[in-house]
């Protein structure tokens, strides 16, 4: 619908600028469809550094609604439509909803992914082993999600930047500990103009911390793999 294509036609280069302009490099959770109808603003994303992740075909074909016959499809084709537009196959996998199985973690192995986020079972990346392969887990975190504090909560874009706030500010009084911290921003939520400004001030907030590394899942992935290299 109308409120659904609000991300591609307008949210997602708002929300894509901020962030340049603050020198942030984005992971661009990206559906098949998107990449079937806008190649070449998707290529335009991928070659100024960004990280193009897959997202299934359809924000409506969410895993467990599926046969193992469509899913695997929506997995197939979602890579393939993303690997013509941008010209290499995306490294990682986000499921709509993070409601991939097991079964379906193993596709993506096999699909050649080196990594997915749909795990929300630990603080830090592990490793799961298949009899025909393995991929990097890569754990979400929920505190920092745009679409359920707006539209589950109806609390306001100024709440969210002071969430994200007070949560760095005191993690900085806590032990030292690696962790990770998403924040999630949906090109048709905090991408219109009333509430992208609440994006600025938080990517303002990281680029002004020291302690932060400001990355992709990508990145992570590849520290993760060449950590676990240097320790072998």
């Amino acid at each position: 619908d109308s409120y659904g294509r609000y991300n591609a036609g307008s949210g997602i280069h708002r929300l894509v600028r901020i962030l340049e302009r603050r020198g942030i490099p984005a992971s661009l959770l990206t559906s098949g469809r998107v990449a079937e109808v806008s190649p070449d603003r998707l290529k335009t994303y991928a070659d100024a550094g960004h990280d193009i992740v897959a997202h299934g075909y359809a924000q409506e074909m969410v895993f467990p609604t599926l046969s193992a016959d469509e899913a695997r499809s929506s997995i197939v084709r979602s890579t393939e439509l993303i690997e013509a537009a941008i010209g290499r196959r995306p490294s990682g996998w986000v499921s709509p909803r993070v409601t991939s199985s097991l079964e379906q973690q193993r596709e993506f192995a096999r699909q050649g992914y080196a990594w997915h986020g749909d795990v929300l079972d630990d603080d830090l990346p592990y490793v799961q082993r298949f009899a025909d392969g393995e991929i990097l887990a890569i754990p979400m975190s929920v505190e920092f999600n745009d679409l359920p504090h707006a539209m589950r909560f109806g609390r306001t874009p100024g709440q969210f930047v002071e969430l994200f706030a007070e949560a760095v500010a005191a993690l900085h009084k806590q032990p030292a500990e690696t962790i990770i911290l998403d924040v999630f921003a949906h090109g048709h939520c905090y991408g219109r103009p009333a509430a992208a400004w609440a994006i600025d001030e938080i990517a303002g907030i990281c680029a002004a911390d020291a302690a932060l590394w400001l990355t992709t899942r990508s990145e992570i992935a590849a520290h993760c793999r060449s950590t676990a290299s240097r320790a072998a």
